[in-house]
């Protein structure tokens, strides 16, 4: 049979750790904009162009908690409109068309590596508002 436990104070933790929860939502939501928009930069600058319509599609949406992060082509009319970056990203294979055939097209990756190059960037970003709003938490816990 499981015993029961109960401990002191335990009003004081559950609010210690909503304010934690909340500053973390503060503190984190602009260092994840910070990131997107940097990723988003990189995007841009990779993205091969040829009417720039593809480059104007991409954006940068950072959801309210600051937990999640949607970097590109967003929106199903923007996927629609766009739908051939698919094909720059990962390239086409040879294939008939009629009688003739149409060549392979090598791939042009951008949204991998966008992400690759500023890995590094962005761990430090998210780490630095992460402490920070540990650092707060710890102050007011005092």
């Amino acid at each position: 049979m499981a015993r029961r436990s109960r401990s002191q104070g335990d009003y004081k933790l559950r609010g210690l750790l909503r304010r934690i929860g909340n500053q973390m939502e503060s503190d984190l939501r602009p260092a994840m904009v910070e990131a997107a928009n940097l990723v988003l930069a990189t995007q841009q600058e990779l993205i091969p162009r040829d009417t720039g319509d593809a480059e104007n599609a991409l954006e940068a949406f950072v959801s309210k908690s600051g937990l999640d992060a949607e970097i590109g082509i967003r929106g199903k009319r923007n996927n629609r409109k766009i739908f051939y970056a698919k094909f720059i990203e990962y390239g086409t294979k040879q294939y008939q068309l009629g009688d003739g055939t149409v060549a392979a097209r090598p791939a042009h990756p951008w949204l991998r590596p966008s992400i690759d190059m500023n890995r590094d960037e962005i761990a430090t970003i998210i780490k630095r508002a992460i402490s920070s709003t540990l650092a707060r938490a710890a102050q007011e816990a005092r």
